[in-house]
């Protein structure tokens, strides 16, 4: 214990220009008397440890000495804090993290502090995707948003042709099994998937960061309006018999089950952007499940039959 007590010592020592006997017991949770006796066994060892008598005295290390206790090159420094981030609810975690930066000489602290801030994991699973989408850009943007460099970002949203624009990296999160870039934009910040990316060029100028900017609480403002327009509508059916267990995998939170009818069939609820979206997914299920309301539902069906009659049915005799 006294050993592990000598360490932490050590490194509260590297956080401060100076510290008092009574800073170091109430740091590490030993009367005045323990942490006094700590520093002179850490100067009778050689630790270059000294002290100041009277007002305004302490206990310094020499020089500002530094001593990198964790053997961590400074891209592995910056990949564990990357990892482990803000979002990390594990009180455990958090201590050693803050540990971990005691531990490390000042150069290397601001990169471990920015790369504990430019990560998220978002849990809710929106899609139930149970790989991993993140593109071959993940590398290039996990260093800009580190390192605080705007990057021209090529990239094609949904249905369009790929567009370079000029953004500012802010963070990563990960959804659903797909990774998502928060940046800064001409119109504000906006959000990239990253399997979308087409190109990453960093310009070499500094990210502007806006001010209190923080990435979870970003985050669930950007996912919050986004779900609001994913349970939008809602689509009443009935299912038949040993059809559930494909609705369930389907669409998940999504789905309410009513009470089972005299027929055998089941009652559900949907929801979903739109009612004409809700149909075409259940259309998979063909005659298992009837859709009842709204009309937007059904029509969206009987123009699926038609189209695919057309293109499926017996040829017309000429």
């Amino acid at each position: 214990m006294r050993a592990d007590r000598l360490v932490a010592t050590l490194l509260f020592l590297q956080t401060r220009p100076r510290v008092t006997v009574a800073e170091v017991a109430a740091e590490l949770e030993v009367s005045p008397r323990t942490a006094r006796r700590d520093l002179e066994a850490l100067s009778t060892a050689g630790i270059p440890v000294y002290s100041q008598r009277g007002r305004g005295g302490g206990w310094s290390l020499v020089g500002g000495a530094r001593t990198d206790l964790t053997g961590l090159t400074g891209e592995e420094i910056r990949a564990l804090f990357l990892l482990a981030g803000p979002s990390s609810t594990t009180p455990e975690l958090r201590t050693a993290l803050r540990k971990l930066v005691r531990a490390l000489p000042a150069p290397l602290r601001p990169g471990a502090e920015a790369a504990s801030r430019a990560g998220h994991t978002d849990g809710r699973d929106w899609s139930r995707a149970d790989v991993t989408a993140t593109g071959p850009h993940l590398d290039a943007l996990r260093r800009a948003v580190v390192d605080g460099i705007q990057v021209r970002l090529g990239y094609a949203g949904p249905g369009k042709p790929v567009g370079v624009r000029t953004v500012h990296p802010l963070g990563l999160v990960t959804k659903a099994g797909h990774d998502y870039l928060v940046a800064g934009t001409e119109r504000g910040l906006r959000t990239f998937r990253l399997s979308r990316v087409a190109s990453v060029e960093p310009t070499g100028e500094p990210v502007v960061r806006p001010p209190d900017f923080d990435l979870p609480s970003v985050w669930r403002s950007f996912a919050a309006r986004l779900e609001e327009r994913l349970y939008a509508a809602t689509v009443r059916a009935r299912v038949a018999p040993g059809a559930m267990a494909i609705l369930e995998r389907l669409f998940d939170g999504r789905l309410r089950v009513g009470p089972e009818l005299p027929d055998g069939w089941t009652e559900i609820q949907v929801d979903g952007p739109t009612p004409e979206v809700i149909a075409t997914q259940l259309a998979g299920l063909g005659t298992r499940v009837e859709v009842l309301d709204p009309p937007e539902a059904r029509e969206r069906l009987a123009r699926l039959a038609d189209e695919l009659a057309g293109v499926y049915g017996p040829p017309v005799s000429p």
